[in-house]
């Protein structure tokens, strides 16, 4: 079961917000997330820095590398572009995070 985590960066007095529009999350983009074989998704805030710390459990046979090219990925990084680091395409800035070590594992 492959992990993926990354780091983004909200944009300063944007932490309510983000968690508003999240609290709304499309039923069209959960419906993708899974079908790309996310099995589990968690964020996690630090309100010092505002960065975010996303963690994704996959399949192992997903297919998250295909998310970029679907509409309603595109529209979502669109409508979150105002409240955090984005690149010229509107996808959020981020930074894939390494894996140290497992400390604990349910396998």
């Amino acid at each position: 079961m492959p992990i993926r985590a990354l780091r983004m960066t909200l944009h300063p007095g944007q932490e309510a917000e983000y968690r508003r529009r999240h609290d709304a999350i499309w039923p069209a983009l959960v419906t993708a997330l899974r079908e790309a074989g996310v099995e589990e998704y968690r964020i996690f805030l630090d309100p010092e820095s505002r960065h975010l710390f996303a963690i994704m459990t996959l399949a192992d046979d997903h297919r998250v590398d295909d998310l970029p090219s679907l509409p309603v990925m595109q529209r979502w990084w669109h409508a979150m572009a105002d409240i955090m680091d984005t690149e010229p395409d509107a996808s959020p800035q981020s930074v894939a995070l390494d894996e140290v070590f497992t400390l604990l594992s349910e396998e």
